[in-house]
């Protein structure tokens, strides 16, 4: 009996003595696993770098900054150019052939403005489209459509300062100041040359006519011009004003059908 009872003692003490060690055991295994769980979910920046280690096809790299043009930039919201495929379309062939796409786009404007013109100076139903006046109307987009895209390139890469609201008050100052009135001038005399008016037909219809497209310019063109140079991204400058572009040619057109109406009635009065 006193034999048994010394080794039950000694088991005893064994058992307890080994607890502590087997906890220990027990923790540090739940430890370990829980590491090993945690070291598999991996951030997205750790999945991108291991992904361009493996297959390439991901940068863990930001892009390299590319230099900007030097003109006013407008914000990331309005940059629509990756939402529409006609869109995309448009950026490609403009990048590719600024001068042919911008010829092209003008023709298109001019176009729809004159037939829109006519259209609304129709006085009764037999009156019918004027293909001569749509020709002369294209002749004159024609020529000015890469010069006026120059021009508004110039207008962009000048007059940059810190202050946004300067730069683009100073940009819609000269533009009305020089850019309209020789636009305007070059319109409405091409219109009489073409039309086989002599040099006395060109300078009374400029002279009937620029000046109030002039006046009436200011309610329009300094508003499409500042919100142009703001917001809208360089390679669709020409495609937004092109837009406005459509009403303002009509009114140009019914005004110079005004004018020569009124040359007619002088001459036939003064005969």
């Amino acid at each position: 009996m006193i034999a048994r009872s010394h080794a039950g003692n000694v088991l005893r003490r064994q058992f307890l003595t080994s607890r502590p060690i087997f906890r220990q055991r027990r923790f540090n295994t739940t430890q370990s696993k829980k590491e090993a769980d945690t070291s598999t979910v991996k951030s997205p920046r750790s999945i991108e770098t291991s992904l361009n280690g493996s297959t390439g096809s991901f940068s863990s790299a930001e892009p390299a900054a590319q230099s900007a043009p030097n003109t006013i930039p407008g914000p990331a919201f309005f940059w629509v150019d990756s939402l529409s495929a006609p869109l995309r379309a448009y950026t490609r062939a403009h990048k590719k052939h600024p001068y042919l796409v911008q010829f092209g786009t003008t023709l298109i404007i001019y176009l729809v403005g004159d037939i829109s013109a006519q259209r609304i100076n129709r006085t009764s139903p037999e009156d019918k489209h004027d293909p001569m006046r749509t020709v002369r109307s294209l002749i004159i987009g024609g020529l000015a459509a890469v010069p006026g895209y120059r021009w508004f390139l110039f207008l962009g890469n000048i007059f940059n300062y810190p202050s946004k609201i300067l730069s683009i008050a100073i940009k819609v100052v000269i533009n009305q100041i020089i850019f309209t009135p020789i636009f305007n001038s070059y319109f409405f005399g091409m219109q009489s040359a073409l039309a086989g008016g002599s040099l006395s037909d060109i300078a009374i219809r400029i002279r009937d006519t620029v000046p109030t497209s002039w006046v009436n310019s200011l309610k329009l063109w300094p508003a499409v011009i500042a919100f142009n140079f703001a917001f809208v991204p360089l390679h669709f400058r020409s495609i937004f004003a092109g837009v406005i572009a459509i009403g303002w040619q009509t009114y140009l057109s019914f005004l110079n059908q005004k004018a020569a109406a009124k040359e007619k009635l002088q001459q036939a009065l003064s005969q």
